[in-house]
């Protein structure tokens, strides 16, 4: 019952992925609401992800998932049957926002109903299965939908799973929060929600223009009201967010490998998507249905790190975890123009395997390592480190691969667009007689996976650094 939730607010991150040439020409939005229908969801669901996390722990977990759930699936509807692209937008915001109530409210409810260690420890596994693997599915769902329904089709799946939800979630779900816990801080809501807003925007816009002073100011906004939301944390009595956690060994340690695991995961499913369909030519909905293999692999590591923690330490496990994805990337690094793509996939998923295994003891290091009565505040927060991780991943490696992409192809008089992304020059290469297309086409897609292999090597050097230093604090944490 919790899964399901879980599942669909991450795979709405990724369903639009295929729907988007539909939905352009149905709607005609512009460019930029074109963008603003892509990225909205995930802006607000990062934004808000602390806030909601601490107010379930205020309200009530079940209530606030129940709320959640009614909004996730009128806006679903919203969202299906919207005339234009100006309804559309504020409908995706919306989703974004309840989407934010149902991963923290979930996660947390687990934390409370299995006390148990390591039942504790399957159940985050299998929630982490769903929500991990939501944003592999979306694609592949939404392929198959727009084979025979119209693009509001995506949406309209998560009506049922909410009113099945809504049915029973009142009978099977037990009520959890801290009556204790003192009124709801505002202003460091709005804090959080600014700071986390202008990183995930910042780190975004920086992939797209690395030069422009307007990312960085907007990166150098968000650490300065983050250190005011963090200053403001360590006044109250009764934080929005107990930052003295990260005093804790363990949680720290968790934390950071989590969020390094993801920003690995994130930059690396951002590169392969092009690689798959620029470089070998694979058309998107194949390209999507190649992806299969990573979520299988994730999931022989969650199961592998649910049975394994019964004798090894979190320490081992962790770090093991870790070298594993760094092996992964390695191999990853070594793929060229002829590589097979069956060969591309299983390096690939040796990544996912070590997220696989890291990712589900992470989560619990850090729900379990918080009081009860802020497991809300810690689900929301290790979401959060998610969301940021993915937006610096996309931005941390993709921009490595296209400072290299710049530096090796240079074709000469072609538009500033061929010279910014393989996609461009592809593009581009339409214009052109068909040998001299050709030969601008391969030069692209070789200086592509060149970036693409240097960016992964560059990531498996700091998997390995972050294995080292996770260790080393899990030990003593």
């Amino acid at each position: 019952m919790l899964t399901l939730p879980a599942l669909l607010a991450s795979m709405d991150l990724s369903v639009l992925f295929m729907a988007a040439p539909w939905l352009a020409a149905d709607l005609a939005p512009t460019g930029t609401q074109l963008l603003w229908i892509m990225d909205v969801y995930g802006f607000l669901m990062a934004g808000m992800l602390l806030t909601m996390g601490a107010l379930g722990d205020r309200i009530g977990r079940r209530r606030l998932l129940l709320i959640g759930a009614t909004a996730f699936g009128a806006a679903s509807v919203v969202a299906a049957y919207a005339p234009s692209a100006g309804l559309l937008v504020p409908a995706r915001g919306l989703l974004g926002v309840a989407g934010a109530t149902l991963a923290p409210s979930t996660l947390a409810l687990l934390r409370g109903m299995f006390v148990d260690p390591g039942q504790r420890r399957t159940a985050i596994g299998i929630w982490t299965g769903a929500f991990t693997g939501g944003i592999a599915v979306g694609p592949i769902v939404g392929g198959l939908l727009l084979e025979r329904f119209w693009w509001g089709s995506v949406f309209l799946i998560n009506v049922p799973v909410m009113v099945l939800l809504l049915a029973v979630g009142p009978v099977l779900l037990p009520e959890a929060r801290d009556p204790g816990r003192g009124r709801f801080d505002l202003s460091s809501a709005v804090l959080s929600i600014a700071a986390v807003l202008l990183l995930v925007h910042g780190v975004k816009e920086l992939v797209h223009a690395p030069g422009e002073w307007s990312p960085i100011a907007a990166v150098l906004a968000a650490l300065a009201v983050g250190a005011l939301f963090v200053r403001r944390q360590l006044r109250l009595p009764d934080p929005l967010v107990d930052v003295r956690l990260f005093r804790d060994g363990a949680f720290s340690a968790a934390f950071g490998g989590y969020v390094m695991m993801i920003l690995g995961s994130a930059g690396l499913g951002f590169l392969a998507v092009q690689y798959l369909q620029v470089v070998l030519e694979i058309r998107p909905f194949a390209a999507a249905l190649w992806q299969l293999p990573t979520v299988a692999a994730t999931g022989v590591g969650i199961a592998c790190a649910t049975t394994l923690v019964r004798w090894l330490r979190p320490a081992v496990l962790a770090g093991s975890a870790l070298v594993v994805s760094a092996i992964g990337f390695l191999l990853v690094g070594q793929v060229g123009l002829d590589t097979a793509p069956a060969a591309m996939m299983a390096a690939y998923s040796v990544v996912t395997l070590g997220t696989g295994m890291l990712v589900p003891l992470a989560i619990d290091l850090i729900v379990g390592t918080a009081p009860p009565h802020r497991a809300g505040a810690a689900a929301g927060l290790s979401e959060a480190g998610s969301e940021l991780g993915g937006a610096l991943g996309i931005a941390v490696l993709g921009s490595i691969a296209a400072a290299v992409y710049r530096s090796e192809f240079a074709p000469g008089e072609l538009p500033a667009a061929a010279t910014e992304t393989v996609g461009g020059a592809v593009a581009a290469a339409g214009a052109l007689q068909p040998a001299l297309a050709d030969a601008l086409v391969i030069d692209a897609q070789r200086a592509f996976t060149s970036g693409f292999t240097t960016a992964s090597t560059v990531m498996a050097a700091l998997l390995a650094i972050t294995a080292a230093l996770v260790t080393a604090r899990l030990r003593h944490g």
